[in-house]
């Protein structure tokens, strides 16, 4: 029980935090992904993911619309890492589908920032079959939220944390 305990506070200290209904990250929102993402190092995130069928496209492959959401949330998160309290939204997004993605395999997705310029942010991301091939990638230029919109967010934070 202990070690199971103490490995557990371990995997914490780099899971950054959910927010309770966002449709990827949301650990209540029943009909999302409910996906856990870590910092990577600085400017760094990752993920690991398997789809079901709720997900589908085709037969046995995973719909694009959701792994372009998969895409953006984790670049948009290569911006936390390092910077907790730095939102940004994304202001353009470019996805090349290299090949299809199943479902019911682990996936990874990771993402960097490679330009940051506070004001612009530009990353990039990539979702790896388990051979380590690249299934999906993807460019983002990212903004900051503005302070504006982040006031009317407040009264939501106490729901963005870490969960266990």
């Amino acid at each position: 029980m202990q070690l199971t305990s103490t490995l557990d506070a371990l995997a914490d200290q780099d899971q950054q935090p959910s927010a309770r209904m966002c449709f990827v990250c949301g650990v209540e929102n029943v009909a999302g992904l409910q996906i856990r993402f870590f910092n990577d190092g600085i400017n760094q995130s990752r993920a690991e993911i398997t789809l079901d069928s709720r997900f589908q496209s085709y037969p046995g492959v995973a719909h694009g619309g959701i792994i372009a959401a998969i895409l953006d949330e984790v670049i948009g998160r290569a911006a936390l890492s390092g910077h907790p309290d730095r939102f940004m939204f994304t202001a353009k997004l470019e996805i090349r589908y290299r090949q299809v993605v199943p479902l019911n395999i682990k996936l990874t997705a990771s993402a960097r920032l490679e330009k940051d310029r506070g004001r612009l942010a530009v990353g990039v991301g990539q979702i790896r079959l388990p051979d380590d091939t690249i299934a999906a990638e993807a460019t983002a230029s990212l903004m900051p939220i503005p302070h504006e919109e982040l006031q009317k967010m407040a009264h939501e934070q106490d729901s963005w944390r870490v969960y266990p």
